[in-house]
């Protein structure tokens, strides 16, 4: 398959004619564009509206079969529950991480003002965003116990959906097999169903990016440009963060050489920038960390897949980072409390939508964070467009961190057999 042939290749040409074209049309001065605009802005957000409509079932089912994955791996060995106590304490490193950088970031690397304002006023359609509502933080402690999950859904706030949903999840790990096994499969079909109408959603994508671009190109020009390019460059940077962070854990923790490491896991990366998949770079990654990092099978063959399958470490930075992106370019500042709840959010999407295909988990990881954090979710499927450059880095960072994972583990199970021996 061809990349043009491709999802991406198509989203990201159809983002590249629909904005040409609104700017041309903008430039040629025709008279009044409005009722193009009501038009493309009309279909646009019909598309927007179709994939929203999946995220709050999609978000539920997938933490129930989530967290009943991670239990049942939890359960399967001593080894594969250090993998998983490495896994999330990654995570929460990098979430933590991510929450502090990248306002920082942001501040002294801001994206051009008049970019940013045509970027937003040009997707959302509006001059200005809502004001933030200043929320106590006891007022904030009290709303994560949802007296009602079903209005929760209904009024997407997330986090205390999240929270509901989680605590559901853990409550059906512990009932007796045959039921756990009725309503984790139930949930599944439901996740896969909606999976196949976010599959449907992004079939028809190209017209719907082609829209919402037009709709861009026409109010704004091509004044957006530079924000979109200054998006690329910064989720593709968090993204190559993670990937260098490997290096030295491999070297503190595990116990590897940075050279060493750095030779052993380079044509891993090359597969996984040439790919995007981690899944079709794990053959790979096994036959590196076994015959160059003197990894035993038995410990690369169950960690490498178990991370592909639960881990992916750039994800919750990737992600943050993008919701950081709409919150700067849309004049938003979340609060301590909405960048908490964020923050929570991307750890449970990131161990719940692993298994999604990249175009579909876009959308459906960063809206319940957008949602969090108070940042309008009208932005991403512009954002989407041009995925396909940071996904790139995201994969790369992936492996990186699942190699780097591989070499520490190995290093426990040395000492845990000296010890004993």
């Amino acid at each position: 398959m061809t990349f043009l042939t491709s999802v991406s290749g198509r989203v990201l040409l159809a983002l590249i004619v629909g904005l040409a074209t609104g700017a041309v049309l903008q430039g040629m001065n025709l008279g009044s564009t409005g009722g193009l605009i009501s038009i493309a802005e009309a279909v646009g957000g019909i598309w927007l509206g179709a994939l929203q409509m999946t995220v709050i079932p999609l978000v539920l089912s997938l933490l129930v079969v989530g967290v009943a994955a991670v239990s049942d791996a939890a359960s399967a060995g001593r080894l594969t529950s250090r993998a998983i106590m490495w896994f999330a304490g990654l995570l929460v490193v990098v979430i933590a991480a991510s929450l502090m950088l990248y306002p920082l970031v942001n501040s002294v690397w801001p994206v051009d003002p008049a970019s940013a304002a045509s970027l937003y006023v040009g997707a959302a359609g509006t001059e200005a965003p809502p004001p933030p509502q200043a929320i106590d933080f006891g007022s904030w402690l009290q709303s994560l116990a949802p007296t009602n999950p079903v209005t929760a859904a209904a009024e997407n706030a997330i986090l205390p959906l999240v929270i509901f949903a989680l605590f559901f999840a853990f409550a059906v790990t512990r009932l007796p097999e045959h039921q756990r096994a009725l309503l984790v499969g139930v949930f599944d079909a439901i996740a896969d169903a909606m999976i196949v109408i976010v599959n449907w959603v992004l079939f028809v994508a190209p017209i719907g990016v082609f829209a919402l671009a037009l709709t861009l190109g026409l109010r704004s020009g091509f004044g957006s440009t530079g924000a979109i390019v200054h998006y690329v460059l910064l989720i593709s940077s968090g993204c190559i963060l993670v990937a260098l962070f490997a290096y030295p854990l491999a070297s503190v923790f595990g116990k590897v050489p940075l050279a060493r490491f750095a030779r052993a896991i380079a044509p891993a990366q090359v597969v996984a920038f040439s790919t995007q998949s981690s899944l079709g770079t794990l053959p790979v990654m096994v036959e590196r960390a076994v015959d160059h990092l003197d990894v035993p099978e038995r410990v690369a063959g169950l960690v490498l897949p178990l991370a592909v399958a639960l881990f992916r470490m750039t994800s919750p930075v990737a992600n943050l980072g993008v919701v950081f992106f709409i919150c700067h370019v849309s004049g938003v500042e979340p609060s301590i409390g909405q960048m908490i709840a964020g923050g929570i959010v991307a750890f449970a999407v990131s161990i719940s939508s692993v298994g999604l295909p990249g175009q579909s988990s876009f959308f459906i990881s960063i809206a319940p964070i957008c949602l969090a954090m108070g940042a309008p979710v009208e932005l991403l499927p512009l954002l989407l467009a041009v995925e396909v450059i940071p996904d790139i880095f995201r994969t790369v960072g992936n492996v990186s961190a699942d190699l780097a994972v591989t070499t520490i583990l190995n290093r426990s199970e040395q000492v845990v057999a000296s010890d004993r021996g």
